[in-house]
C-alpha cells in the first residue's frame, strides 16, 4: 500500500541585517518605520526586479539579489508580524501590499481582519505567538510561514524554538545603534545551509539545530 508524506512547514525569519547585527536603526515610529540611519539596510532591494512585481511596478534588475527575493516571495505561504511592523508598515504599503498572503498580526488591540488587493489579508491575533503560528501553518498549506518582524516577534519566536531557520541578508553597513535582532536571544547553534555573496549584500542561511 503506498503511503503519502505530510510535508512539515518551515517556519523562516527572513531579514535584512547591518554588519553591527541591527535590523532597523534607532528611533522606529509610523512615520519613520526603519529608524534612524536605516536607508542601508534597504535601499539594496528597492530595484530589484522581483521586488518592483511585488509594489505593481515594472522593471528593475534581474540578478542573483532579485532571484533569491523571488525564491522567498514563492516559498512562503503565510506571514506572522508583530503590531509594532503592521503599524509602521501599513501607509507604506497601502492598498496593494506586497505579501499577497494571509498575514497575522500579534497584538494585543483586537481589530477586524482587512482585506487588501493582491490576495494579502491582515488578521489581528490577540491568543499570543503559539496561536498566530498555529493560524499561519494552517493559511500557509504546503508553503513556508516567515516570521517577518520587527525584531521583538523575531526574538520571542527564536527563544520559544519556533523558528526552523534564518534567512539574513547581510549589508556592508555599521547602524552603531538600532533594533539587533540577537539581543536577548541566548546561546544557541546554527548549521549553515548557504552563503552567497553579491555586490548588495551577502545572502545567510542556517537551519536551528534542536
Amino acid at each position: 500500500m503506498a503511503t503519502t508524506t505530510t510535508k512539515t512547514t518551515t517556519v523562516t525569519a527572513d531579514l535584512a541585517i547591518s554588519l553591527d547585527g541591527c535590523i532597523a536603526g534607532p528611533g522606529v515610529t509610523p512615520d519613520n518605520p526603519g529608524g534612524d540611519g536605516a536607508e542601508p539596510l534597504f535601499e539594496w532591494i528597492h530595484n530589484l526586479a522581483s521586488w518592483r512585481e511585488r509594489q505593481g511596478m515594472t522593471g528593475g534588475e534581474e540578478n542573483r539579489d532579485s532571484e533569491l527575493m523571488r525564491e522567498w516571495f514563492d516559498a512562503t505561504g503565510a506571514v506572522v508580524m508583530g503590531r509594532m511592523m503592521y503599524d509602521t508598515g501599513a501607509d507604506f504599503w497601502g492598498e496593494n501590499p506586497p505579501f499577497r498572503t494571509p498575514v497575522l498580526v500579534l497584538t494585543h488591540r483586537p481589530h477586524p481582519t482587512l482585506v487588501k488587493q493582491g490576495g494579502t489579508t491582515f488578521t489581528f491575533v490577540t491568543e499570543g505567538i503559539h496561536s498566530a503560528l498555529a493560524q499561519a501553518r494552517k493559511a500557509a498549506g504546503d508553503r513556508n510561514v516567515d516570521i517577518a518582524g520587527g525584531a521583538r516577534t523575531v526574538r520571542q519566536y527564536l527563544r520559544a524554538g519556533l523558528i526552523d531557520e534564518l534567512h539574513l541578508h547581510m549589508v556592508p553597513a555599521l547602524l552603531g545603534d538600532g533594533l539587533r535582532l540577537f539581543e536577548g536571544v541566548g546561546a544557541g547553534r546554527l548549521e549553515q545551509v548557504r552563503a552567497e555573496a553579491t555586490p548588495l549584500a551577502t545572502h545567510l542561511k542556517y537551519r536551528v539545530v534542536r
